[in-house]
C-alpha cells in the first residue's frame, strides 16, 4: 500500500470551498484555463506521507496513529487563504488551532519514522489543502517577452508548442492566490486521523484514487 495520514474537511466545509473555486474558474474566459484541478473527493490536509509500506507495517503504523491520535483533544479547523507553490501547486491554507494541526502532523511523522518507513521530508508547518496545478504555460510572462509564434506575430504558439499555451485565457497562479487571498471556510471540529490508501492514475480525470485504510478518533 501507499499510504499517508490526513485530516479530511467534513462536505459542508468543501461545498463552501467549491463553490468558492467554482467562482474563480468562472472568471477565466475558457473552461481550460490552463490548470488542472484536483477531484473533490482527493481535497485533505496531509499529516504525514509514508510511501509503500508492506501489510504487516501497515498494522502497526494504524496502531501508532491510534496511539497518537489519543494524545491530541478535538480542535477547531477551517480552510483560509490561498498561495502557490513554485508558481505550479494552487493551495488553500488553514487558520483556526492550526498549532493542534502541526502537533498532529508532528505526531503521525514520528509514527512514520518508528518504524522505518520512507521518511516525510517536508516540514508540514503550513497545513494545506492542494487544488490544482498550473501548467507551465499558465505563468505569467518575464518582464520584456513576448510570446511570439512563427511570422514573429504575438500571441502564436512558436515552435514546437502544442497549440493554445500561450493563450490569454490561461489562468495565471498569482490570479488564483489573489482571488482567494481572504478567503474563509466555515469552522469545523477536528475530531479524528485517517489512514489512506493512496493509487495514482486511478482516479477521475488520470487523478489518485484514495481508500480508508482506518480511522482514529481524537483524544481520550
Amino acid at each position: 500500500m501507499r499510504l499517508f495520514a490526513a485530516v479530511w474537511p467534513p462536505d459542508d466545509v468543501l461545498d463552501h470551498l467549491d463553490l468558492a473555486l467554482a467562482v474563480v474558474r468562472r472568471g477565466s474566459p475558457s473552461q481550460d484555463d490552463g490548470v488542472r484541478w484536483s477531484a473533490r473527493e482527493t481535497w485533505h490536509l496531509t499529516a504525514a506521507f509514508y510511501g509503500a509500506v508492506p501489510d504487516g507495517v501497515t498494522e502497526a503504523i494504524g496502531a501508532g496513529l491510534a496511539r497518537a491520535a489519543a494524545e491530541v483533544e478535538p480542535f477547531d479547523l477551517q480552510l483560509r487563504g490561498a498561495g502557490v507553490f513554485a508558481h505550479r501547486t494552487l493551495w488553500v491554507g488553514t487558520g483556526g488551532d492550526v498549532a493542534a494541526m502541526v502537533a498532529l502532523a508532528d505526531a503521525a511523522r514520528e509514527v512514520g519514522q518508528e518504524h522505518d518507513v520512507r521518511p516525510d521530508a517536508r516540514v508540514r508547518h503550513r497545513p494545506h489543502l492542494t487544488v490544482g496545478r498550473a501548467r507551465p504555460a499558465a505563468r505569467p510572462p518575464r518582464r520584456g517577452s513576448r510570446a511570439t509564434g512563427s511570422g514573429g506575430r504575438a500571441g502564436g504558439h512558436g515552435p514546437g508548442r502544442p497549440p493554445g499555451t500561450d493563450r490569454a485565457d490561461l489562468l495565471p497562479p498569482e490570479v488564483f492566490e489573489q482571488a482567494l487571498a481572504v478567503y474563509e471556510g466555515p469552522t469545523w471540529r477536528v475530531d479524528a486521523l485517517t489512514l489512506v490508501d493512496s493509487r495514482p492514475g486511478e482516479g477521475r480525470g488520470g487523478g489518485p484514487l484514495y481508500s480508508t485504510v482506518a480511522t482514529y478518533p481524537l483524544g481520550r
